[in-house]
């Protein structure tokens, strides 16, 4: 059974339309996970990522309305929520992690991002995501002092994975531990 390959794309204009994508992308979070997805082929991509380019844009072009919309509120407190997957992507068994911070009930930083390693568990994705996430509740945490912003609330540090919460709050080294 012989398998059907792709064409190769004009690599420059591919290139191109993934940058102005990742340009847009600082004010549209919701398209963050797919352009680090595209973003993978950058160096020899076929027509199948060029297509996974133009649903992008369909779905921009459907979807004007969303975005960044700040709301002046009560609400004095900092959230962040992290999330990973395992293995997610089948080429190269790489997990993604992701990330959202939300500042007195706006969003003002989100990420997704491929972990550079491949991970020998679950848990292992959900902490190094745990981790990203601490590093930057850290950089805001700066950033509103700086600001001389009252630092009188809690900052909230939301996560989906038990196993990477009870290691969190108890980072003693254990067996069951020693690769994370």
């Amino acid at each position: 059974m012989e398998v059907a390959r792709s064409k190769n794309v004009d690599r420059g204009r591919y290139q191109r339309l993934v940058g102005r994508l990742i340009y847009l992308s600082h004010t549209r979070p919701d398209i963050a996970f797919a352009i680090s997805v595209v973003s993978q082929y950058l160096h020899s991509p076929l027509e199948e990522h060029l297509e996974a380019l133009y649903r992008i844009l369909r779905y921009l072009k459907n979807t004007p309305s969303k975005g960044l919309l700040f709301e002046k509120n009560e609400q004095r407190n900092v959230e962040e929520f992290t999330d990973a997957d395992y293995a997610g992507l089948i080429e190269d068994r790489r997990s993604t992690f992701g990330y959202c911070t939300k500042v007195w009930g706006n969003l003002v930083t989100w990420r997704s991002k491929k972990q550079s390693i491949v991970a020998r568990s679950s848990t292992k994705t959900e902490f190094r995501a745990l981790a990203q996430g601490t590093c930057e509740l850290i950089l805001l945490k700066r950033l509103l002092e700086e600001l001389k912003m009252s630092m009188e609330y809690l900052m909230k540090l939301y996560c989906n994975n038990k196993a990477s919460i009870s290691i969190a709050h108890n980072p003693m080294h254990h067996d069951q531990t020693k690769h994370v």
